[in-house]
């Protein structure tokens, strides 16, 4: 694959980004395109590894290999078609995926990993300048009909799957635009919503129908859903927030990340929002607890909206810079990374954790009183203990909660379908039908908060059971 000795002839060349200066004066897109050039030596390091560990790093089994080659030959509708034959959205993953298969790169091993999330979105990107990327609807009707209800990337790439078979398939999407948290949950200067607006249009023109506003279990019931069609796909999500019990989190100024972030996508695509419910960080003491992909959106939002400051705190030690020893290759490397929010600004904080919220007299916090503290083992269990004497308060105008998701929302759809649950609390699935025959579930609805590659294997393999389920055999792939 690539060029027998790339490897050893060229280094990685990392993601380039536009100037902090710059960027952070819009909501557009952070990252630079690689140069031609650049892409073509970055596809000969990938060497000839005889086992390709990154297809065990990828949920979805991309053909890495083979598209990092067909761009060393120049070889780009070919590379196009080898993505698009287990990834429907590859300029979804190639912003916003944290690249579990270079964590597996065999290169990795004692060199830099290949660029594959790089090379990725460039075949893509390129696909759609050349026209490439054209509608495929099917040419054999089923006349059975699917409801899909969320349109995250799970949901739509279930849907997408299902038309391409010919079955019949209506999206319900809770919200006023589809596209589920990639619409309001990713800020646009990380996926700018054109990118998702011109995939929904492809699906659209293959005749998949979209119903915005159609809250399942609540304006929309799901006795009729259960009537009209012949199999349902759950692809709702994992939206249930993680919250922060605290003395004070009922103060003014103390929002969950989802609250801020919904509302800032909304204001860049032109909605008016009422001035009373206006959620800005301008000249504002922003402090983001949680340290992950939604802790750093957070804060790159922040950055944009002009805060006076922002600190982020996780309650986690700080990684090493290298991988540890209970870390190894082709483990995902558990290392001390800096987002592009990060290289704009801001402090982080390791090891504390919340006491409490302070206010003022007007009722709006203030301050976030924090404690020092240690990961240690106490009985098999991995506990915080706090460090005697380490208190402390940080200035906080605005603070957002970005801690996670607990999993799926119970209340309306899934109470009233009396679907089975795990114990972790996610919806129980066997071959991707739920406890309800006909009722089918994928992504982070059945397998809690997970990534977006995660989200759009696990709609191509319910698809494909879903395929099954109604025509009793399935031409569809199933990447797991």
């Amino acid at each position: 694959m690539g060029k027998i000795t790339g490897f050893k002839e060229f280094h990685r060349a990392k993601q380039p980004y536009r100037p902090v200066a710059e960027r952070v004066r819009d909501w557009k897109q952070v990252m630079a395109p690689l140069a031609p050039v650049v892409l073509k030596e970055q596809g000969a390091r990938c060497m000839d590894c005889g086992i390709p560990f990154c297809h065990q790093g990828c949920p979805l089994g991309n053909l890495i290999p083979d598209w990092n080659d067909l761009v060393y030959r120049n070889l780009w509708p070919e590379a196009i078609a080898r993505l698009h034959a287990t990834n429907n959205f590859p300029d979804f993953t190639g912003t916003l995926c944290p690249a579990p298969c270079e964590g597996a790169c065999v290169l990795g091993i004692n060199d830099d990993p290949v660029t594959i999330k790089a090379i990725e979105l460039a075949i893509n990107d390129r696909a759609w300048d050349e026209g490439w990327i054209k509608p495929k609807p099917p040419t054999v009707l089923t006349h059975k009909k699917v409801a899909v209800v969320g349109s995250g990337p799970a949901g739509l790439a279930a849907a997408q799957q299902l038309r391409r078979a010919g079955h019949e398939v209506t999206v319900y999407e809770r919200d006023d635009r589809i596209g589920g948290l990639m619409r309001y949950g990713i800020p646009e200067f990380k996926m700018e919503k054109r990118v998702l607006d011109r995939r929904l249009q492809q699906m659209a023109d293959e005749g998949v129908v979209f119903r915005p506003n159609s809250h399942v279990g609540v304006n929309v019931p799901v006795g009729d859903l259960r009537k009209q069609f012949d199999a349902l796909v759950l692809a709702g999500g994992a939206c249930a927030p993680r919250d922060l019990p605290v003395p004070g989190r009922e103060l003014k100024g103390v929002y969950l990340a989802m609250q801020y972030l919904a509302q800032s996508n909304r204001r860049c695509q032109g909605d008016t929002i009422d001035p009373a419910a206006v959620i800005d960080a301008r000249d504002q003491h922003v402090i983001v607890i949680g340290g992950g992909d939604t802790g750093a959106d957070c804060l790159g939002t922040a950055h944009r909206q002009g805060a006076a400051s922002v600190q982020s705190l996780e309650i986690m030690p700080r990684p090493p810079e290298a991988r540890a020893s209970d870390n190894p290759w082709p483990q995902w490397p558990v290392i001390y990374r800096v987002a592009s929010a990060h290289e704009e600004g801001g402090e982080r904080h390791y090891a504390v954790s919340t006491k409490r919220f302070i206010g003022d007299d007007c009722g709006r916090v203030k301050e976030i009183e924090l404690v020092r503290v240690e990961l240690q083992r106490s009985n098999g269990r991995m506990v915080f203990n706090e460090i005697p004497g380490s208190v402390f308060t940080l200035p906080a105008n605005l603070v957002l909660l970005a801690m996670g998701f607990t999993g799926a929302e119970r209340a309306g759809l899934l109470e009233q379908l009396g679907v089975k649950f795990t114990d972790r609390g996610n919806v129980w699935q066997e071959n991707w039908m739920t406890s309800v025959p006909g009722v089918f579930a994928a992504g982070d609805m059945q397998h809690g908060q997970s990534l977006i590659v995660w989200a759009i294997a696990e709609g191509r393999s319910a698809a494909r059971a879903v395929d099954r389920y109604l025509m009793g055999a399935s031409d569809l792939p199933a990447p797991l």
